[in-house]
């Protein structure tokens, strides 16, 4: 951070505001935090604190930051090279198989995005803010550092009163995940306990809290991760009362979850707001859907609007078990029975008529393999006019020529396209970004449960077969953590979490927590335990010498 970077800041604010307060400047004069902080109001301090606000969705929306980290990093998503398109000097491919450097774009980007967040949640607290907005602030910073410490293991710190002319303090491991705790203890009785998913609330700082505490071996450890009672007795104490609240219920609709419009929906604990036709704080989610959809998805209401790049592997796939595709179905794109079923009906793997998309342009949410369609049952083409069937198998090495270079690649659609907008394919889209959902809780609670000394399994039973009732999939009578030797062994509870977590960047910490990460799965063949954490950026290093590079970069 830069010498003066509150000051003008704020004095660059107060000026817009307006303020009526007297500064008494003179010549080469500077002004107090506190001479500042009147002058701005608190109006102003509200303002500085929508920009932390506003800082939350660029780096958990975009499709080349955290999203990437933590998706394509894993067995979940992949981006494989269509000729020219998508190569970046392989970017990419690098993060799937696990061969990246301490120069890697995004790993720069995603911890300068993340550290944004960080500081100017930090300058809010600088300016006398109420005790609400002080708490909300320290819940966005907890947010940022939390993040960080996940991918980095580590962040960098300041005090509100801090001398900017020295080097933020840097924590690690244990001492950085009993800080956000600290944190977020503290300011609990200081947050709402009602509001709107956009919002800091007392449950939203419990979902932090709860994953904290199931991650904080992991942090201090990421290659070896370890559990405590005490740490799981947190998670679960603080899920239940979550549960217990009756705030929250799951959809009737899994997709539901991501459509435009619902204002974060019945399971939306935190989340980012967009807004269908307004560019103002739009997190540009319509990037969701035009990332992974071929050039044509869209062909009748706006050709080459898909960008067709990201990608599901087929282990992933099949980890939603037998599917089976519905026969004697002639127009697919009215049938609202499904065209995809897996034998416990499990709607999350998606293929299914979902009214408002399917019947405007032939999609259907979730996983899109074999033949597309459009609105009228006719079949979509690719760009040289061949059926558009998307094909599981993707090449070894992730770069596709020849007659597979555009269909290759199982493609997921998580968050609906919002076709009531009528430039939503490359315009603003309504769709909430999803940060915390209540099902991550019950699921949380159901993991802490299981890693007791003595594991509650009836106890976490009931709570994983309760939410795949609400899902349409059948009860399981036993759900084992983790296989390690197959990372998507759809008989367990990490594949459970893949199943209703899947693309909402959560899958790579899932992995080191079970203890996953480094087993090879399709399109890696080898792997180092360095790569439990990303490097930190050259730049970094060169302007805080507080940071330390992680070991193995």
């Amino acid at each position: 951070m830069k010498p003066n970077k509150l000051m003008i800041g704020a004095l660059s604010l107060a000026t817009i505001l307006g303020s009526c307060t007297k500064l008494n400047e003179t010549l080469n004069s500077s002004l107090t935090n506190t001479q500042t902080a009147n002058a701005l109001g608190s109006q102003g301090v509200a303002l500085l604190l929508q920009a932390a606000y506003a800082d939350v969705g660029g780096p958990f929306t975009a499709q080349d930051l955290v999203f990437s980290l933590e998706e394509n990093s894993t067995d979940e998503s992949l981006v494989p090279t269509r000729g020219g398109d998508w190569d970046d000097n392989g970017v990419w491919r690098v993060v799937h198989n696990h061969t990246w450097n301490a120069d890697h774009s995004q790993v720069l980007n995603v911890f300068n995005s993340l550290n944004k967040l960080n500081f100017d949640a930090t300058n809010v607290l600088a300016f006398n803010p109420s005790k609400g907005q002080a708490a909300e602030a320290r819940f966005l910073r907890a947010l940022s550092l939390y993040y960080l410490l996940d991918l980095y293991g580590q962040y960098p710190y300041r005090n509100p009163g801090d001398n900017l002319l020295n080097a933020p303090t840097v924590k690690t491991g244990a001492e950085g995940a009993q800080f956000i705790i600290d944190e977020l203890t503290a300011i609990m009785n200081d947050l709402p306990t009602t509001g709107g998913p956009s919002q800091a609330t007392q449950n939203a700082a419990k979902v932090l809290l709860m994953k904290t505490y199931l991650n904080k071996g992991m942090f201090a450890k990421p290659t070896a991760p370890t559990f405590t009672d005490a740490d799981m007795n947190q998670v679960i104490t603080l899920g239940t009362a979550i549960i217990n609240s009756g705030a929250y219920s799951y959809e009737s609709e899994y997709f539901n979850n991501f459509i435009a419009g619902n204002n974060g929906g019945k399971e939306s604990i935190f989340a980012y707001p967009n807004t269908s036709g307004v560019n103002a704080n739009n997190s540009g989610i319509n990037g969701r859907w035009c990332m992974t959809t071929h050039y044509n998805s869209n062909a009748s209401k706006a050709p080459n609007a898909g960008w067709n790049g990201f990608s599901t592997i087929g282990d992933f796939y099949t980890s939603f078990g037998a599917v089976t595709p519905v026969t004697g179905v002639t127009n697919f794109a009215n049938d609202k029975s499904g065209r995809y079923a897996d034998t416990a009906t499990d709607k999350r793997i998606g293929g299914r008529y979902f009214k408002g998309l399917t019947d405007v342009i032939g999609m259907k949410p979730g996983m899109l393999i074999g033949q597309q369609y459009n609105a009228d049952g006719s079949k979509q083409k690719d760009r040289k006019g061949a059926d558009l069937a998307f094909d599981p198998t993707i090449a070894s090495n992730m770069m596709e020529t020849g007659a597979n270079l555009e269909v290759t690649g199982i493609r997921v659609v998580k968050y609906v396209p919002d076709v009531a907008n009528g430039d939503y394919w490359g315009g603003p889209a309504g769709n909430w970004v999803q940060i915390f959902r209540y099902s991550d809780v019950v699921l949380m609670v159901a993991e802490a449960k299981m890693r007791l000394a003595t594991p509650d399994n009836a106890g976490a039973l009931t709570l994983i077969n309760t939410l795949r009732a609400a899902r349409g999939a059948a009860p399981v009578a036993s759900l084992p953590l983790v296989n390690k030797t197959n990372v998507d062994d759809p008989k367990t509870l990490l594949a459970e979490r893949g199943r209703e977590l899947y693309w909402e960047s959560v899958r790579r910490t899932d992995l080191l927590r079970f203890g996953v990460f480094n087993v090879i799965w399709q399109y890696k063949p080898s792997d180092d335990p360095k790569y439990c954490l990303f490097p930190i950026p050259s730049q970094a290093l060169a302007s805080n010498p507080n940071l330390k590079q992680n070991p193995g970069y």
